[in-house]
């Protein structure tokens, strides 16, 4: 009886000495949030998306952002490393350009250029993309000061052909982006690079998890996704604010992805999953943090509600439109963009992009 009193004892202090101490590879700083919204006031429950049509894509999944061509075809990235294309009175006929060897993520062409902000390989671009015959994959850039990029995330493009882009993390690349957000030490980075001159620059550093970009009216500012801190940060790049960031939207109910301008009035925001109060209650301490860390993956982990959530903001930073789906249909919305009287739907989980008629 002692002895097995003893396994016992011996089996319980190694538990705990591993659960308290064994190494872990972040160092979790401690942050307060705010008390969600959830789904209340201007993020109130409804079913505005839960009609959506659905367009299949190959059987790889992950069709993150969507940009349209000169040639009025959709063109996307998925989780494979593939670029494909389709037209939407066509979906039978979908053609892959290339395929990066990396993860494309954020999409946006400039005339017929496509430039693609992907995870593994940096800023890459496609020239005469909207052109049938073989592509060509070229690279932008993937450094900054000598050192690779470990995330490159979303971007946006000024009318003087610079390209905007984050950096979402320079400690943690894709795969480990969980850990990213159990440190909460935030490393985004917002970067712009010029095609004529191939100049690179860091115009802000310490973002919390930089991900959507996209330029405001007559670029005179552009806005950033923090998807860790729930909200999103405006930089000016005109007028007497130059170079001065401030918020733009707080507290948001959802964690942020893409993020696109309308060029009439709206930028929209998808929200990839909805905050938990459970996740948002470990904030504030690191140590537990770190326990947690340390257990097996299927006691940490949890699968969030399956939701389609995008919200429009006003340039006040106000909720115009709130759309949502709770059925599971369409979810884990990563993008969305306006075009052609629709929003078009990029999912970080679905093997199908969407779109819906572009609200009233």
């Amino acid at each position: 009886m002692r002895q097995i009193v003893n396994v016992v004892l011996g089996i319980a202090f190694l538990t705990t000495g591993y659960l308290l101490f064994w190494p872990v590879p972040i160092d979790p700083s401690a942050w307060s949030p705010p008390e969600s919204p959830g789904f209340s006031g201007p993020y109130a429950k409804n079913d505005r998306l839960s009609n959506v049509e659905i367009f299949p894509l190959p059987a790889s999944q992950g069709p993150e952002d969507t940009a349209v061509g000169i040639d009025g075809r959709i063109y996307s990235g998925l989780a494979d490393g593939s670029i494909v294309r389709f037209s939407p009175e066509n979906i039978d006929a979908i053609e892959t350009l290339v395929n990066t060897g990396g993860r494309p993520l954020g999409l946006k062409f400039h005339n017929e250029r496509l430039y693609i902000a992907d995870a593994f390989i940096g800023l890459i671009y496609i020239d005469d993309a909207t052109s049938d015959g073989n592509h060509k994959i070229e690279l932008a850039t993937d450094k900054v000061n000598g050192e690779k990029m470990l995330f490159v995330d979303d971007l946006d493009i000024a009318n003087d052909g610079t390209v905007w882009f984050s950096d979402a993390s320079t400690r943690f690349d894709l795969h480990d982006n969980i850990l990213d957000y159990m440190e909460h030490r935030p490393s985004g980075r917002l970067i712009s690079w010029n095609p004529k001159t191939l100049e690179m620059q860091v115009h802000l550093e310490g973002l919390a998890f930089a991900n959507g970009v996209a330029l405001g009216p007559d670029d005179a500012y552009i806005l950033i996704n923090e998807t860790m801190r729930y909200r999103i940060t405006r930089y000016w790049l005109k007028g007497e604010k130059a170079g001065y960031a401030e918020i733009f939207a707080e507290n948001l109910p959802g964690f942020p992805d893409n993020l696109s301008y309308n060029h009439n009035g709206l930028f929209w925001v998808a929200l990839v999953y909805p905050r938990e109060n459970k996740i948002d209650a470990l904030l504030p301490r690191p140590f537990l943090r770190k326990v947690i860390l340390r257990l097996p993956e299927t006691l940490r982990v949890s699968e969030p509600e399956p939701i389609a959530w995008v919200v429009a903001l006003d340039y006040d930073g106000e909720v115009v439109h709130n759309l949502q789906d709770h059925t599971g249909r369409y979810h884990t919305v990563t993008s969305v963009n306006e075009t052609g009287g629709y929003l078009w739907l990029g999912s970080l989980t679905a093997t199908s992009v969407a779109r819906i008629a572009t609200p009233e």
